[in-house]
């Protein structure tokens, strides 16, 4: 089977798995213990926390391990929001993940805050001027996706953020799909490090377990936690640390980006003769999202009259795992929210597919993709005429 659905989920990586393996050999033992065991878990949990801050560019006092993405996202939208309420405005966009929209959509049902969303053009990108012009003197936070999952497309920040600072607002964005194939840095001086206070990471994208993430805040700012009890995590996010997940987490992360910019110049190469490749032999095949400005291992299309559930049950069976933009619901297929925005008409935008290379692959891998693709595509065509 090939795997093409890193964007939902990398591959495990054999150094991350012997992490795990490590912590969940060695015996028992409570990070916040006082006794040997305690102290080694502890040992584990610091080491991790140094490999997570030393690839990004943080310092160890900045991240905040949670379970994943969307708690990430959950605590730096509500933990932000609730503690530096301002007055209570904040601005996203109509294409942030369903874990920052529905926490936009709970601040405002709970907690009366008013959400600006902005829209986007047709290759997703965000509209900077609406973006600017959307902030207010009275904004708590801007939260912008530095890259979509479903679409590929990756976001300019810098001139958002400026005006975010000079209104004294805080800026976060999602980097859960970016930072596992592209050079991300939280330093101050790197991208988008330069322009966020708070960022989104997820273990599972870079190779590492599921079930672990992280957020990276900037020092100084109030964080509400989510959840209460002990003090874990600096008082940020209570309860005890899965810490073979997190070691694993730190191993995968510390694997990855050393080698971000020669990796994603691979995994660029391939994407585009693939994209190429589809789009010259598929009839009614049109890419979607930004051609160049895109997370380097995503292809992403649309093919009007094709079904997109029927063509991934097909190359499936064929041997491709690949993933839809679309989402299903009790068997009812439904348009992907993400591609109406962007100007989509429904019966176009529940045809989504997305490749996602989890790494560069190999020539004869890359060959058979493309051949039992086109193969698989090619019979959706020739039964649509």
């Amino acid at each position: 089977m090939l795997y093409l659905d890193a964007a939902a989920t990398a591959p495990l990586r054999p150094e991350a798995r012997q992490a795990m393996l490590t912590v969940l050999d060695g015996g028992p033992g409570n990070a916040s213990a006082v006794h040997t065991p305690g102290k080694t878990a502890k040992a584990t949990l610091t080491h991790a926390r140094q490999q997570v801050a030393d690839a990004l560019g943080a310092r160890t006092s900045q991240v905040v391990f949670t379970a994943g993405g969307t708690e990430a996202n959950n605590l730096a939208l509500k933990g932000v929001a609730v503690a530096n309420p301002r007055g209570k405005h904040i601005v996203t966009t109509a294409i942030e993940h369903s874990s920052i929209r529905k926490s936009c959509e709970f601040l405002a049902r709970i907690g009366g805050f008013e959400v600006t969303e902005i829209g986007v053009d047709s290759m997703g990108r965000v509209d900077e001027e609406a973006a600017i012009a959307a902030i207010r003197p009275d904004t708590t936070l801007v939260s912008i996706g530095l890259a979509n999952g479903e679409i590929g497309t990756v976001q300019s920040l810098e001139r958002i953020a400026e005006a975010a600072r000079a209104a004294g607002a805080l800026v976060h964005t999602d980097a859960v799909q970016a930072a596992a194939s592209l050079p991300v840095s939280f330093a101050p001086g790197q991208w988008p490090g330069a322009a966020v206070d708070a960022m989104s990471i997820a273990s599972h994208k870079f190779g590492g377990p599921q079930g672990a993430g992280a957020l990276l805040i900037r020092s100084g700012i109030e964080l509400e936690p989510l959840l209460h009890g002990g003090g874990q995590e600096a008082g940020h996010r209570a309860g005890t640390e899965n810490l073979a997940a997190i070691a694993g987490f730190g191993v995968a992360v510390a694997a990855v980006m050393p080698m971000a910019g020669t990796r994603a110049q691979a995994m660029m190469a391939q994407r585009d003769a693939f994209v190429q490749r589809i789009v010259d032999q598929i009839p009614g095949a049109k890419l979607t999202g930004h051609p160049t400005e895109r997370i380097p291992n995503h292809a992403s299309f649309v093919i009007k009259g094709f079904s997109g559930e029927s063509m991934l049950v097909d190359l499936d069976v064929a041997g491709v795992a690949a993933s839809s933009g679309s989402a299903c619901s009790a068997g009812k297929k439904a348009p992907s929210g993400i591609l109406l925005a962007m100007g989509y008409d429904p019966d176009v935008a529940v045809t989504a597919l997305r490749f996602t290379f989890p790494d560069p692959l190999t020539d004869e891998a890359f060959d058979q993709l493309v051949g039992t693709t086109l193969r698989v595509l090619g019979q959706h065509a020739a039964a649509t005429r």
